[in-house]
């Protein structure tokens, strides 16, 4: 992806260094993938009860960053402005005003308004305080055990959590959690419709990254590589061998890379609307 490292965003919080949790088990980045597995089997959220319990501030942990990862944060930064751009000309041609995000970036866990959140989770976004969260530890992951890496797949995770912000303001997410408390049968098959969405609102954002001419080669695949390779179906058949779609949550891999890719071939919102009856 063509981009260039500038005065980092004022919607940036670095936390890394700092334990910004206490009470749970540091379970790292890579524990992701068994608690994911293990709701997807039981049919239970298993890992939105680290977000739960009373953080308190840590000390500075005396870390030191490598250039790499100061180049990475440079990244993550430019990826949140160029988004926040673009969502506030969408919402610009409704009259409507997009309020920006902010992006956490921390290390091990962090204090949120959703609770604790821990690097086992990945990335998440927090409707309570309007932001996303991430540890760059994730990205590591995505290229060593997901088989997914460049820069733009690391930009379709980000903007994939701009997605949920953007569903937030839409009141979207709001009517969701109406609809999963009133219907709980459904829960599982409305949150994966909840999680396309926000692939497909990446998907328009990609629109405007290609329109500008920001693409390199292979960064559309690198992006739908990313997308594939955490779908639910197959996290399922690498770690049981079997796959129970009743016990979804995101979304088989096939659904999230037909959903990015069809934002980033209209560029609409209107395009992303996994909650009509025919949506796959």
């Amino acid at each position: 992806m063509r981009w260039t490292p500038g005065k980092r965003s004022e919607n940036l919080r670095d936390l890394r260094g700092t334990s910004g949790a206490s009470g749970g088990a540091k379970l790292g980045v890579g524990g992701t993938v068994i608690l994911l597995v293990l709701s997807l089997v039981f049919g239970k959220d298993l890992l939105s009860g680290l977000g739960q319990g009373v953080a308190t501030p840590g000390a500075q942990s005396g870390r030191t960053s490598s250039p790499e990862e100061e180049r990475l944060v440079d990244f993550v930064s430019f990826v949140l402005d160029d988004t926040e751009a673009v969502w506030t000309q969408v919402f610009s041609r409704t009259g409507q005003r997009y309020p920006a995000p902010l992006l956490t970036v921390f290390t091990d866990s962090v204090r949120s308004g959703c609770g604790i959140g821990e690097s086992a989770m990945g990335p998440f976004y927090c409707p309570a305080d309007r932001t996303a969260y991430i540890d760059l530890g994730f990205y590591r992951e995505l290229k060593a055990r997901f088989g997914a890496p460049g820069d733009f797949a690391q930009a379709y995770v980000l903007a994939h959590e701009i997605g949920h912000h953007v569903q937030n303001v839409l009141g979207t997410e709001r009517r969701l959690r109406q609809l999963q408390a009133a219907r709980p049968g459904e829960k599982n098959a409305l949150s994966v419709k909840m999680e396309l969405q926000a692939d497909c609102f990446a998907g328009v954002w990609a629109h405007s990254t290609a329109k500008r001419d920001l693409l390199e080669a292979g960064d559309v695949e690198e992006a739908l590589r990313a997308a594939s390779a955490i779908g639910d179906d197959r996290l399922q058949k690498a770690a049981t061998g079997r796959v129970n779609p009743e016990t979804w949550t995101h979304g088989s891999s096939a659904q999230r890379v037909t959903w990015f890719k069809r934002g980033m071939q209209g560029g609409r919102v209107e395009d992303c609307d996994t909650f009509a009856e025919s949506s796959p």
